[in-house]
């Protein structure tokens, strides 16, 4: 319970200096193949961070940004450049608010648009997910981010937090895909849940 109070402070207190609102769970719009807007833990994002794999001149795309927490943080953290997609138009309109007075919002944009039909701009090299949707929509996704890939060859960093087995079932499949390393964050939680953990494969 301590731990958990302590979470919380951490939430507020980094929402309070990023100038946002993006705590709370929204399955307002979740079914089947798009799952709630859960905030990925400020504690997990410091982590991601800290380990210096986004850079200065990096463009990362969140997938299923919800109401663009990690987009704002990590364009802090990292002066990256981020684009959020949402489909949920309620959750886009909450993204929008926070970029309206957002400490970085200048390195962030947010796409109003179904992930499977964005079109991947040729400077994203960094991409987010943390399971915003169902395995059949994460294989279109991927085959979205290889179609820019190919049609401009650089790397892409893909970075998973809270994998599902399927996820990484799959992603370990996938030809072009090479997986790189992972970030523990077990140790910043009570439960012990194995899942807590960032993994990153790459597009090389």
């Amino acid at each position: 319970m301590k731990s958990e109070r302590k979470e919380a402070k951490n939430e507020e207190q980094w929402d309070k200096l990023l100038h946002i609102h993006t705590t709370g769970r929204d399955d307002s719009k979740a079914d089947q193949f798009r799952y709630p807007y859960e905030p990925t833990p400020y504690s997990v994002l410091q982590r991601l961070a800290n380990e210096g794999l986004i850079w200065k001149g990096d463009t990362l795309i969140d997938y299923g940004c919800g109401k663009g927490r990690v987009d704002f943080f990590l364009s802090y953290q990292t002066k990256c450049h981020t684009i959020g997609v949402e489909y949920d138009e309620r959750l886009y309109e909450k993204a929008m608010e926070n970029r309206a007075g957002a400490v970085s919002a200048g390195r962030v944009s947010f796409e109003l648009v179904d992930a499977v039909q964005f079109l991947v701009p040729e400077q994203v090299d960094c991409a987010y997910f943390f399971n915003p949707f169902s395995l059949e929509i994460l294989q279109k996704v991927i085959a979205r981010l290889l179609e820019s890939y190919y049609a401009c060859s650089r790397k892409i960093r893909l970075f998973f937090y809270y994998p599902s087995d399927e996820y990484i079932s799959y992603l370990m499949s996938v030809d072009e895909l090479m997986f790189v390393d992972e970030i523990p964050c077990m140790d910043l939680f009570e439960e012990n849940n194995p899942r807590e953990r960032i993994v990153i494969f790459e597009v090389e």
